[in-house]
This record gives structure tokens, C-alpha cells and sequence, in this order.
């Protein structure tokens, strides 16, 4: 039979039976015709879960004549005969170590040796050892040498694909391949626009694997690329796609807007995991989608109890960080205490502090378990898990501390002791626009006249840093920032530049949030200085005009 046609009748049937009751009927056929029969045999017969039927395949005659004829006339194949069939047989699950198997793989190494394998034939070897040895494999740097031989330019988006992969596990090991991988993601980028949703996301976590961080136009163009493709990727694609972007620290207002789209609609069917990723992208890129954080309490709500510890903090810490509640917020906390009542000893210690001090970032307040983490056994666990008390989870547990003193007075159990609070928070340098805060203190020099009066960057026993403070005697006069006595009321001007705001937002981070709250509490006057508000003002004197209605607004002509 024609080549053609026998491939076109193979792909019509439905099942094994169908298939081998096709090739009894032929007189003779190709290796390649054959080896065409098992991939086909393959794609009808194995799912997620396996062979579908391992006896109606195995055992059959005609899939063991085949099997016969593979294995004692192995050097007698094509190549593309020799390594389809391999292929196949993989996905078949045939036992690695049966003769049939070791005899395909000891004449593709052979071949290989040889070099007389095509691209193609380079590539479907590859998948095959990857498959079968795994990243250990020492052939797959051998044929990665033939691969930098050959013509780049000319391979398939599919071959391209199979390089990437077997470049990710032999780079790993220490050899170096920049110069092939510099012509690669040079030809690379020429067909970024016939990748698939897998081959986009193959290529992005290789890029991640391999720290090419210097291939930006290729990475953009991925990046831009899988905007169209949000609705077709997998879970495992989608969060690979989502790695690369915090990876290389790439946004793209685009692709928000698209999982804004896709997320809500499709999250009930969507893989916890893909979910905890797409949470998390938003956090660490600071993107309040109030559609995706939504439909992601709805989600929780109802699906919590399946999840796994690290999902469960997944969904709910950028609640917290990000200074969000949504609108189904009392019942997101009300499941959330109940999973935590049932499942608090599974949660790794960090990861429930985090969890926690997170909550209290937008007023929820974890009371019931607060007596856990301020014991001496939590504590000690903490410091037996790496890297142990160091600072950021010692201001976690002080600013946890402050919470319920200020926040929770009924609250009566243990405290936290002195020897576990930091002396000052942690603020990320990233946090304190020096730009924003020169021009507010030239605005005020303007407003007081003397430099004298106002203080910047002032610690307070209660841990916050004021970005600018300034005392008042119980008339209303502004003080020197260095007296001590008679100050009746002290202002705390916090000025907000964008990185104390969700992306493109009005909407304060939960670290800002909660110290101004606190700072409230702890009976300053807090008066916010947010940059939208002050980015207009074109010189001085209106910084100064600005600044005297937000902090004395009862009072006339000061310093103007």
C-alpha cells in the first residue's frame, strides 16, 4: 500500500482493535509504516492515567509480530523507523530493560556514534533517552555536539524545542554551551510567532534553567507571544509561562488583562497549584486584579479542604500583602480558621507565620491561634527550620505582637517575649522614595523656614521609621524636631511614593496599611503625603501650599 493513503487509513481508526485488524489485512508494509502503526496504536490507547488496555495491546499477535520484527532486525531499520518506534514503545510503557528496547537504544547510540543521524533523528533520540535515562544521561551531551554541527537556521519550531530541552539538563551539569545557545535563541526569535502554547512554554522555563537573562528581545517576544495562548495553556504550562515572568521581571499590562479574562471563568476547573502561581505573580508584581483575587476566595471557599499547606497560604498572603478584601472576605476567613483548627500542626512554621501576620495586614485577626505561636515550642520550631529566627520572621512575630496589643486589648494570653522582637522593622530599601521625600522637606523648609523643625527618617520605640515628623506644643506651635518637653501632639508625615502602592493603583501595600494604623493607634498624627496627590506640583511654593492644608488645615497664612 501506498505510504500516504496508509497513513491517512491509520489516522481514521479509533482503536487498537480497529488498527490491527487493518494491518492483517496487508500483505507488507514499511519499518516506517510500521513503526507509524505503534505511534498510532500510542495516541489511541494512552491516557494520563496509562495503557488503557494493557492485554487487548500486548497480547495481541499482531503487536508482538511487530515487536518480534523490531527487536532481532534492529540494524535492518531506518532511522526514522528505528526511533519512531522507540518512541512509541516508550509511550506504550514496554519495560525499559526488556531486550527489545536495549536493542533499539544500543543501535540509535550506535548511529549516533556514527553520525548518521539527521536533525530529526537527533531530536527524537534525545526525547527518547530523556524519557528513558532521564537528565543524567551522558549521550545527551554527545548528541548536543552533533546538534551545534548542524544547520540552526533550517530545524523545525519542534527541533528547536528538543535542543532547549536537552541543553536545560546538560548546561546544568556544567558544560558550556553559550555560543550554540546565543545562535539559538537568535533564530529562535525569527519564529516566535509559530510556537504553540507547549513550545512557548518549553522554551520560557529552558530560558529560566539556562539564566539567559541576556536574550531580552527573545524573551520579550515569548512573553508577548503567550498573551494569545492564556486560554490554551495547561495548569504545568501556565505556571512555567508565570515562573519566566518573575524570573526576568517581565510585565506586561497585556497578559494581566488576558488571566483577568481566563482566571475567572475557568478557575473552578484549573489545578490549585496553577491558581497558587497566578496569586502569587500578582503579589510579587504588586498587580491588585480584584477579578482573579475574587474569584480566587470563591474558589477557596469551596475548594480549601482539597488543598495542599503551601496552597492554602498561596491563595490568602496576597490578601494581605496587597492590602485586599474581597468582597466574599467573612466568609474567605471563616474557612480559613476552620482549615487552620483542623490542619494547624501540617502547616511548616514559617510558612503559618507568614500566613498569619498576613491576615492581620487587612484587620484579621488570627486570636485563637496567637497563644500557638507565642509559645516556646513554636518558637523553638521555628529556629530548627532554616534559616531560623533571622529577621524578617522575628518582625513578623513583633509586629503580630504589636497587632494584638494595640489592635486586640481582650486579647489575655501569652506574650511575646523581648528576646524574639526586633528593635526596629524591616523596610525594604525600595520602599522610601529619596526623590519624593527631598522635594516634601524642600516644600517644608519653604512652609517652617528653619530645618530645625521638622525631623526625617526618625525611629520610634514602637519600631516604625517616620519618614518625617514633626511636634507641636499644646498651642498648635511647631517645636524644634530635637525638644523633648511640652510636645503635645506629634505629626507622622508618611510619604507614599508608588512602590507603597499596588501597580497603577491608588491602593496601599498592607505593610504601609498597617503602619499607619499603628501609628495612629499609638497617638500620632498621621498624615498621608501619597505621590498622585503631589506629582503636578511645579515649584515651591505650591509643595509648601500643598503641604500646609494637609498638616495644619485650621490654620491661616503659616509660613506662606
Amino acid at each position: 500500500m501506498d505510504e500516504q493513503l496508509f497513513c491517512k487509513k491509520l489516522n481514521s481508526l479509533c482503536t487498537s482493535k480497529e488498527i490491527f485488524d487493518f494491518l492483517s489485512s496487508l500483505e507488507a508494509m514499511s519499518d516506517t509504516m510500521a513503526s507509524g502503526a505503534l505511534q498510532r496504536i500510542s495516541e489511541v490507547e494512552v491516557d494520563d492515567n496509562g495503557l488503557k488496555n494493557p492485554e487487548g495491546v500486548l497480547e495481541n499477535e499482531v503487536f508482538r509480530a511487530l515487536c518480534f520484527q523490531f527487536e532481532f532486525e534492529s540494524s535492518k531499520l531506518s532511522n526514522t523507523g528505528l526511533l519512531n518506534a522507540l518512541q512509541a514503545l516508550i509511550k506504550l510503557r514496554i519495560d525499559p530493560q526488556s531486550t527489545l528496547m536495549a536493542s533499539l537504544l544500543s543501535e540509535g547510540k550506535e548511529r549516533l556514534g556514527k553520525g548518521q543521524l539527521t536533525v530529526k533523528n537527533l531530536c527524537a533520540l534525545g526525547e527518547s533517552l530523556l524519557e528513558l535515562e532521564g537528565p543524567s544521561c551522558a549521550t545527551l551531551g554527545e548528541i548536543v555536539n552533533h546538534m551545534q554541527e548542524k544547520d540552526i537556521e533550517k530545524w523545525s519550531p519542534r527541533e528547536t524545542v528538543m535542543v532547549y530541552k536537552m541543553l536545560q539538563v546538560t548546561v546544568r551539569e556544567g558544560e558550556q554551551y553559550q555560543d550554540l545557545l546565543n545562535r539559538l535563541n537568535s533564530v529562535t526569535l525569527n519564529i516566535v510567532s509559530q510556537l504553540s502554547p507547549k513550545f512557548t512554554s518549553i522554551i520560557l522555563n529552558s530560558l529560566v534553567v539556562l539564566h539567559q537573562t541576556q536574550a531580552v528581545p527573545l524573551i520579550t517576544a515569548l512573553c508577548k507571544h503567550s498573551v494569545k495562548h492564556i486560554p490554551y495553556f495547561t495548569g504545568d504550562e501556565l505556571v512555567n509561562v508565570l515562573e519566566a515572568f518573575l524570573y526576568f521581571g517581565h510585565r506586561e499590562e497585556i497578559f494581566t488583562e488576558a488571566l483577568e479574562t481566563h482566571i475567572p471563568k475557568s478557575i473552578f476547573t484549573m489545578h490549585p497549584q496553577t491558581v497558587s502561581k497566578v496569586m502569587q505573580y500578582c503579589c510579587q508584581k504588586m498587580i491588585l486584579s480584584k477579578p482573579i483575587f475574587d474569584a480566587a476566595a470563591e474558589n477557596f471557599i469551596s475548594d480549601a479542604d482539597r488543598f495542599t499547606t503551601d496552597q492554602i497560604a498561596g491563595y490568602i498572603i496576597p490578601f494581605g500583602t496587597l492590602n485586599y478584601l474581597p468582597t466574599s472576605a467573612s466568609s474567605l476567613f471563616r474557612k480559613l480558621e476552620t482549615i487552620l483548627h483542623a490542619r494547624f500542626s501540617h502547616f511548616q512554621p514559617r510558612t503559618l507565620l507568614k500566613l498569619l501576620h498576613s491576615c492581620v495586614l487587612i484587620q484579621r485577626y488570627p486570636v485563637n491561634f496567637l497563644p500557638k505561636i507565642f509559645s516556646p515550642y513554636f518558637l523553638q520550631q521555628l529556629q530548627a527550620q532554616p534559616p531560623g529566627l533571622d529577621r524578617i520572621v522575628t518582625s513578623q512575630l513583633t509586629q503580630l505582637f504589636l497587632t494584638v496589643t494595640l489592635e486586640c486589648p481582650f486579647y489575655e494570653g501569652p506574650k511575646l517575649l523581648p528576646k524574639y522582637q526586633v528593635k526596629a522593622f524591616l523596610m525594604p530599601p525600595s520602599s522610601l522614595d529619596v526623590h519624593l521625600l527631598k522635594r516634601v522637606k524642600t516644600g517644608l523648609l519653604y512652609l517652617l523656614k528653619k530645618r530645625i523643625y521638622f525631623a526625617s527618617e526618625v525611629s520610634t520605640p514602637y519600631f516604625y521609621t517616620v519618614d518625617i515628623e514633626i511636634k507641636l506644643d499644646e498651642e498648635g506651635f511647631v517645636l524644634p524636631a530635637a525638644q523633648c518637653e511640652e510636645v503635645h501632639r506629634r505629626v507622622a508625615l508618611c510619604v507614599d511614593g508608588q512602590n507603597r502602592f499596588c501597580i497603577n493603583s491608588h491602593n496601599l501595600l498592607g505593610e504601609e496599611a498597617i503602619k499607619q494604623r499603628h501609628l495612629q493607634l499609638l497617638g500620632y498624627e498621621v498624615v498621608q503625603i501619597p505621590f498622585f496627590e503631589i506629582e503636578s506640583l511645579q515649584n515651591c511654593r505650591k509643595m509648601a501650599e500643598y503641604l500646609h492644608k494637609k498638616i495644619f488645615p485650621h490654620t491661616y497664612g503659616l509660613g506662606c
